[in-house]
Parts: structure tokens; sequence; C-alpha cells
């Protein structure tokens, strides 16, 4: 299940509350500064958990039963290096894989290794994955990708 973290852009929606509506960015610190009850961490927290966590803020004196809605609007960005023709930033999509991901950069550069790539998940240990038919490698938002150089 699908984390907030730095970077993600949501949108929150108080029924009946019209003044508390819009969109807010999760921090470099992980929170939300949100009106009336000041910053609350997102980070870690998937949207039904801090859907839960504003609601319960909310209702501490605040809004009588306070009804929550909270969809992400962009996700983190993903990260491509090495031999592609355009290595960068990347806004990430849904059930992206490194393959589009590569041809979101441009595609290959001659030099790269097609067979293999280097993911480094948030917070992880880079990880290579053998690049192989049917068998797609999944990104997350804010992975870093590297496409690494073939030897001869």
């Amino acid at each position: 299940m699908y984390t907030l973290d730095s970077g993600d852009k949501i949108r929150v929606v108080v029924y009946g509350e019209q003044s508390l509506n819009g969109e807010y960015a999760v921090g470099p610190a992980g929170d939300v500064a949100f009106p009336l009850i000041g910053n609350i961490i997102a980070k870690g927290l998937n949207v039904a958990q801090l859907q839960k966590a504003i609601a319960d803020k909310l209702a501490s004196g605040y809004i009588l039963d306070p009804r929550v809605s909270i969809e992400v609007l962009s996700y983190r960005p993903y990260y491509i290096l090495g031999e592609v023709s355009r290595p960068g930033q990347y806004p990430y999509s849904t059930d992206l894989t490194v393959e589009q991901a590569v041809a979101t950069a441009g595609g290959y550069t001659y030099r790269a290794s097609k067979s293999k790539v280097f993911v480094r998940h948030l917070g992880g240990p880079e990880v290579e994955y053998r690049l192989g038919k049917g068998k797609p490698v999944w990104l997350r938002p804010g992975d870093t990708v590297r496409i690494g150089e073939r030897y001869f």
C-alpha cells in the first residue's frame, strides 16, 4: 500500500467546511500544514490513516463529526540516471515500469546495458534486477533508477 512522503501533493476535502478544503504538499519534514490543527505528520501514513488522523484532530474541539476525504494529486518524482538519453527527475505515474521510465528519459544510449538495471527504492539499498521478457520491474515514487554501461 502506498505511503505518503515528502514531495507528494494531496487534496483534502472536509465535508461542509469549504474553508478547510484545498491542495496541500507534504513538506520536507514529512508533515502537512493544515488549518486549525497545525502541522500533522503524513510521512509513512497511507491515505486512510492520514484521513483518520486529520478527522481525529478536527473532532477534538474544532468540528463536530468531521468527514475527511483525501486523494493523492501527484506523487513524488522518480530519478533516472546512467546510460539514457536524458537523465533526470521525472513525474511518477501509477504502474510505472523500468522500460517506461527509460522511454520517458529518451531511451537507452548505444552503450547501455539493456539486460540489467539498478534500482534504489526510497531509503533502501541499490538492488540489481535482470530485465527479461514478461518480467517487468515496477517502480515506486521516489525511486532512483541507474542504467549501467555494457561491457564488450
